[in-house]
């Protein structure tokens, strides 16, 4: 089986949540010693989770971030305020434990890899590096597809690879991060494509370039655009929009999230160049979409853009523009306690305690 086989298999065996466990926890929720919705939007996410588990008790076990790594042909065009040797020198910065996705991570008891699945470097193997490196870096979108079909391809098996390692080692809640600098401008470009919106609505400064610089940027996404409609890609085929405009870690973050919804596993959507990946996952399988939650909403315009479209609600706004799974991580424990609040909580009867009239 070729990986554009193993590709369409993941993909069909997509299935819905279990709406009998969401009906059930709704039901405990009402059971348990508190006045009917007071613990707001932590009601609304036990049962989401139950949905996806298949129990009205839902326990999340492990928590893991996927950290997916990958360079850009189109920082040759000047649209980074970075060089593309930041790329590899941060993959080292997460290994190493010094990157802010580290620290949050340590504070949420939350295990980090990494996935290099296109950084323009050779990387020393590490415990926590995944080494699925399909080319080094993607072309440049500005004058030709970012990658082939099949690269395409096997940028998400190395995501749907990844989240299975660490589903194996004992996740079930999980998160995309991402590491590629110049990778707001491919992010902006898929935004765009896919939701219809204007380029000057749904790009931003990135990593907090100039006037100038941010001026080109919005050139060069038009013409990738200008350039997908004179190829003939359809508005709605986000498989080739990613082909043609994506990056190889955001193809890796549409693995991650196509591999959760196929294991009954939650995936939160991080930031802007997350939810461009899951803007293309849910076109790829709309069923994915029920696996989702947005941890917050980013700086980034495009973000708010890609959540209203996705009809996903964040959880917080707290200015976040970092990516790499920080915000993400965050939410973590939001989840954890929506679950806990459901599954630890006691009954009006198993606590004796009386029931409103």
């Amino acid at each position: 089986m070729n990986e554009l086989e193993q590709l369409q298999q993941l993909v069909e065996g997509i299935t819905p949540t279990d709406q009998s466990a969401r009906d059930r926890a709704k039901i405990r929720q009402a059971q348990l010693t508190k006045p009917p919705g007071s613990l707001g939007r932590l009601e609304d996410l036990s049962v989401w989770l139950a949905g996806i588990y298949g129990t009205e008790k839902p326990t999340i076990a492990g928590k893991a971030v996927i950290v997916c790594a990958g360079d850009h042909g189109v920082t040759k065009e000047g649209i980074s305020a970075y060089p593309s040797e930041v790329t590899p020198a941060m993959v080292q910065n997460f290994l190493a434990g010094g990157a802010a996705v580290s620290a949050i991570a340590r504070a949420v008891n939350a295990k980090v890899l990494v996935l290099d699945v296109g950084v323009n470097a050779d990387l020393a193997d590490h415990n926590d590096l995944i080494q699925a490196k399909v080319r080094r870096g993607t072309g440049n979108i500005a004058r030709e597809p970012a990658m082939t079909r099949l690269e395409t391809a096997q940028a998400i098996l190395a995501g749907t690879n990844a989240a299975r390692i660490a589903i194996e080692a004992g996740a079930n809640l999980l998160a995309a991060g991402d590491m590629g600098i110049g990778n707001t401008t491919p992010s902006a470009a898929l935004t765009a494509w896919l939701t219809g919106k204007d380029v000057i609505e749904v790009t931003g400064r990135g990593t907090g370039i100039d006037v100038v610089t941010f001026s080109r940027k919005i050139s060069i996404i038009e013409l990738v655009l200008d350039n997908a409609r004179e190829a003939g890609l359809e508005p709605d085929d986000a498989l080739a929009a990613l082909e043609v405009m994506g990056g190889l870690e955001i193809a890796a973050m549409v693995g991650v999230m196509l591999q959760g919804a196929s294991a009954k596993i939650p995936v939160i959507v991080d930031g802007f160049i997350a939810g461009a990946a899951a803007l293309v996952a849910c076109g790829i399988s709309s069923t994915v979409q029920e696996y989702l939650s947005a941890s917050h909403v980013s700086q980034e315009p495009g973000h708010r853009i890609q959540l209203t479209h996705l009809k996903l609600e964040p959880l917080f706004d707290y200015g976040l523009r970092l990516g790499e799974g920080t915000g993400a991580l965050l939410a973590m424990p939001v989840l954890e306690a929506a679950a806990r609040a459901l599954t630890e909580m006691a009954t009006f009867a198993e606590a004796s305690v009386p029931n409103k009239r």
